[in-house]
């Protein structure tokens, strides 16, 4: 049989080959400026948690403080299951709360000297408590999303919180588990027994979360969640598994809770069963929401909110939690996206030039706002005397509120601040109405440059 071969080609018979393609452009190299806003944004809220407690230099002050950025990091941790995953979440206590115990044991552990630990690095103990719980439970709750999923981390935090009072070698029983954080050697003369070392080992871990955040947000996984939030279904056709991206979302976010909680021990040196309650869970929903939810400062805003309301307003009137509710209530239907919308939208308007025309309808609005607090403080006061005639009437009928002498028993102290409560309801709807007009016109005006743009481009 013969064999037929084919001649080969040499190379000088080849045609040449051209030294660039003409669809491919050749390679070029552009300078790309820092983002000066981003850069201003970052330093001017690390020059905040600088500076901070040299302006508000009172313990109690510096007790807020620290508070304030412990719950930056949990609500933002929160946030990366409600904002950026759209997971509703009943349940965001639990780790948290486990962290902050991971966290206690491990610094008793220090203490007693059978663990070589620093003080400092204690937080991170609760940072992979909560890791491990996430791990654990969110093999259970991502399985499901939506309204399932909200519901299984309810159960999963009542079922924690009754653990609680079960296993009291871990949860310390009603009493807790308490320990002290100055223990071994100081590093450059840093104990953490002043509570404003313990305020600036906080901020910077504020700092460091929220950029580590923020920086997840930005990663292919963050923006994958964001994709699983608005709709599986596609992401699952595009061949990504929607309950891995739930899944380890979960346990980034759990890992933050748990570096929260281990700041919180550190902060009040002792840990009860209320870190995994129902009700701390609850509260990180109200106030990210409040803050808002759909922006990455609006949960900044939140925790900032929180403290103040746990803290201040708690201490200031029995009446606190109506207070709260009433605040959600008006901003569910006021500002559905909480404060960092309102921030925003004005941004826009202002980027678009619109801001200078509704600069008489702001004054005007906030002219009226004095008035608008002086009927919420007519509706306060009728607050007041209702708690004052409840629980305290073996006090007496007068209470001092604002300054104020009320008499709880007396017809004119109802009739005055009925008439207080209406008439700055009166005065503040009707310069609302006033300003809703103007605010709609320029956004009307605002889709029309959008539009004009669109089709010059």
């Amino acid at each position: 049989m013969a064999v037929v071969s084919l001649p080969r080609t040499r190379s000088s018979d080849r045609p040449a080959r051209p030294s660039a393609s003409p669809s491919r452009p050749p390679r070029s190299f552009r300078f790309r400026p820092w983002n000066l806003g981003r850069w201003l944004t970052w330093g001017g809220f690390a020059l905040v948690l600088l500076l901070a407690p040299l302006l508000w230099r009172s313990s109690f002050a510096l007790t807020m403080l620290s508070q304030m950025g412990i719950a930056i990091i949990v609500c933002l941790s929160y946030n990366l299951l409600l904002g950026q995953g759209g997971m509703l979440s009943f349940g965001h206590a639990v780790y948290s709360g486990l962290g902050a115990y991971a966290a206690i044991h491990t610094l008793n552990q220090v203490g007693a000297g059978t663990l070589a630990l620093p003080v400092s690095l204690v937080p991170l103990v609760g940072g992979l408590g909560g890791l491990a719980c996430a791990a654990l439970f969110g093999l259970a709750s991502t399985r499901k999303s939506g309204t399932t999923f909200a519901m299984i981390t309810l159960g999963l935090g009542e079922l924690v919180w009754s653990m609680s009072l079960m296993l009291p070698e871990f949860f310390g029983g009603e009493g807790g588990i308490s320990s002290n954080r100055v223990v071994g050697a100081p590093v450059l003369g840093i104990t953490f027994g002043p509570q404003i070392q313990l305020y600036y080992l906080i901020a910077l871990y504020c700092f460091v979360c929220t950029a580590l955040m923020f920086a997840f947000t930005r990663t292919p996984l963050g923006r994958m969640l964001n994709a699983v939030r608005d709709n599986a279904e596609r992401v699952e056709f595009v061949g990504y598994s929607a309950r891995h991206i739930r899944w380890l979302a979960f346990m980034v976010a759990g890992f933050f809770a748990g570096v929260g909680g281990g700041l919180g021990a550190l902060n009040f040196e002792i840990v009860t069963a209320e870190v995994v309650s129902a009700h701390r869970s609850g509260a990180y929903l109200l106030f990210v929401f409040l803050g808002g939810a759909t922006f990455f400062f609006g949960p900044i805003l939140g925790a900032v909110l929180m403290v103040i309301a746990l803290v201040l307003l708690s201490e200031w009137t029995r009446a606190w939690l109506l207070y709260l509710g009433l605040v959600f209530m008006f901003m569910v239907t006021s500002a559905p996206g909480g404060l960092a919308s309102l921030i925003m939208m004005n941004l826009r308007v202002a980027a678009f030039g619109r801001l200078r025309p509704l600069r008489a309808a702001w004054i005007g609005l906030a002219g009226t706002a004095l008035a608008a607090l002086a009927g919420l403080a007519g509706l306060a006061a009728m607050i007041e005397m209702l708690y004052h005639r409840q629980l305290d009437a073996a006090m007496g009928s007068e209470l001092r509120f604002l300054g104020l002498t009320l008499d709880s028993a007396s017809p004119d102290a109802w009739t005055g601040a009925v008439l207080v409560l209406l008439t700055g309801a009166g005065l503040f709807e009707l310069a609302r109405r006033q300003f809703r007009r103007q605010w709609d016109e320029t956004q009307e005006a605002i889709e029309k440059d959008i539009r004009r743009r669109e089709t010059a481009t």
